[in-house]
């Protein structure tokens, strides 16, 4: 059998041995729904797997009849989005603990325990946390919990559509980054059904990369797993697997033998058929970045801290006066303009002209008089800067107005300066470009907002044969699969690292506020108005 794939000619002859290493999801059908999950859907298109758009997941409303079912059919793994949750409408006794009807189990992981499979799984009751163990011939009704966070197609494919089962997803965000025709109708917010289409990834002997074998090919193949020396193909690994690696097991060789398609590449680098030393793996910091615009779609960067241009501030823009209150520091005063009249409902409190000029002082509370009585409401001190001197003012904290910074510090920054020194997020303009670099992306930026520092995980790699410099490569954001050729490379100190300013997309950007932001509270809502 001679059949095209990808533009190539494959073979697969009688007697050929191929190892399958792994199954994808090559493209999504969607039957659309323009209302809600319970409606009738209606037209059918095809989707890619990167088609933007961020979606929340619809929970499944068959049952599972077992622990086994689930474990054969859900995906239950290590990383964020391995951890699915179910609920039984029956309580569960264990041993030590009883699981009640309608709590929410979360499933961490698959162990073995007492030479029987079974699932280490989770409740959270108050603040406390409780661990156990369900094994696999548990039987029951288990129901898929509500899911509240949101998910690119792509994340959704890969961890969200168990096997042999369809699954409902509602679009939460749309991103307009979709330069070719979109499928979906205009100012689409429905449900969508996904069907997936699967693809075979496998391994020839003749062949060095993966090969991809869409699942309706006409072939027929029998099961030689428990007969043959599986060392005799290569070992295909993600940038994911090379990371997991022991620091000790570093450098390595590695042959690229799927290269990254439509992701960042630094410096054409990285292509199938590339030779690279792995030097080693870390932590490293980056300040998440974007333009600073009206309309959309704005970029998003990750500027690394060896970021050698200089940044000059730009004025930030505050629509409340709560919001003067969040950004006031105490390394310098605040000093606003207002580009909003509000007009005071109190005589004790202040009212606001569009031009009225103010230093922020600090919250406090004060009394006003409301139908005949005194209350106690939350204010902002200010001095309002008038032509022959001063004036002390109270704002009322739910002020909705509009004012935008004075800036008088013409100082030049690096980027680790500005984030020791002033709070996130932060307004600047590339004053002095980067010179270490050819192109540097952030001059032609007419202003950027830093908005938060973040960890990511990335690998030092050079090119085998020239290896002038190095480069960090991103592990979670690099689709990529090496194959590793020696761990015992020469060349310990690796050359001069290159760090360069990586823009990354819509869905990227949201992915990591998303996780970043995971853990913290957001500020308390500005105090409302009297009524």
């Amino acid at each position: 059998s001679i059949y095209e794939m990808f533009g190539n000619e494959c073979c697969l002859p009688t007697g050929e041995v191929i190892q399958v290493i792994g199954f994808k999801i090559n493209k999504l059908i969607a039957s659309i729904c323009e209302n809600n999950e319970g409606s009738q859907f209606s037209a059918k298109v095809e989707l890619p797997l990167n088609f933007p758009g961020l979606y929340k997941v619809v929970a499944d409303k068959t049952p599972y009849v077992s622990i086994e079912d689930i474990t054969r059919k859900v995906s239950i793994g290590p990383t964020r989005f391995g951890h699915p949750c179910f609920y039984s409408p029956e309580d569960i006794q264990l041993p030590n603990l009883t699981i009640k009807h309608n709590e929410q189990i979360t499933f961490n992981s698959v162990e073995e325990v007492d030479g029987m499979l079974a699932v280490s799984c989770g409740v959270v009751r108050g603040n406390q946390a409780h661990s156990f163990t369900l094994p696999l011939s548990q039987e029951g009704k288990f129901y898929e919990c509500e899911d509240d966070q949101i998910y690119t197609l792509q994340e959704i494919a890969e961890w969200k559509i168990p096997k042999c089962r369809n699954r409902i997803v509602k679009l939460s965000h749309a991103l307009q980054t979709w330069d070719s025709w979109n499928p979906l109708p205009q100012d689409f917010d429905g449900c969508l059904l996904l069907t997936p289409v699967y693809e075979v990834q496998a391994l020839m002997r003749s062949r060095k990369e993966i090969v991809h074998i869409l699942s309706d090919l006409d072939v027929e193949v029998k099961d030689i797993t428990d007969c043959y020396d599986l060392r005799s193909f290569l070992q295909p690994l993600s940038l994911e697997d090379v990371f997991e690696r022991t620091s000790k097991e570093f450098p390595v060789v590695a042959e690229i033998i799927e290269g990254p398609a439509g992701s960042p590449n630094p410096n054409n680098l990285l292509y199938t058929g590339k030779e690279i030393i792995i030097y080693k793996k870390y932590q490293a910091a980056r300040v998440l970045a974007s333009e600073i615009r009206s309309d959309s779609p704005k970029r998003h960067f990750l500027i690394p801290m060896g970021y050698k241009g200089k940044f000059k501030r730009r004025p930030r823009e505050f629509p409340t006066a709560y919001d003067l209150e969040i950004a006031k520091s105490e390394k310098e005063q605040l000093h606003v303009v207002a580009t909003k009249a509000f007009e005071s409902p109190h005589t004790e409190l202040s009212s606001v002209s569009v031009g009225d000029q103010f230093l922020v002082q600090h919250c406090q509370m004060s009394e006003v008089l409301y139908e005949g009585r005194k209350e106690l409401v939350d204010v902002l001190a200010c001095e309002q800067i008038l032509r022959d001197g001063y004036e002390r003012v109270l704002l009322p904290m739910y002020l909705e107005g509009g004012f935008v910074e004075v800036i008088h510090d013409k100082k030049q920054y690096q980027l680790a300066e500005i984030c020791k020194e002033f709070p996130l997020p932060f307004n600047v303009k590339v004053s002095v470009r980067d010179l270490s670099v050819d192109d540097d992306v952030l001059a032609a930026v007419p202003g950027l907002q830093l908005e938060e520092e973040i960890t990511d995980s990335y690998l030092l790699v050079s090119n085998v044969h020239s290896p002038v410099e190095s480069w960090e490569i991103p592990v979670y954001r690099l689709n990529m699969l090496v194959h590793l050729l020696s761990t015992d490379s020469q060349l310990l100190v690796p050359p001069e690292t290159k760090t360069t300013v990586e823009q990354i997309s819509e869905e990227q950007y949201y992915m990591m506020r998303r996780y970043e932001n995971q853990n913290l509270h957001p500020p308390p809502r500005p105090p409302k108005k009297p009524t």
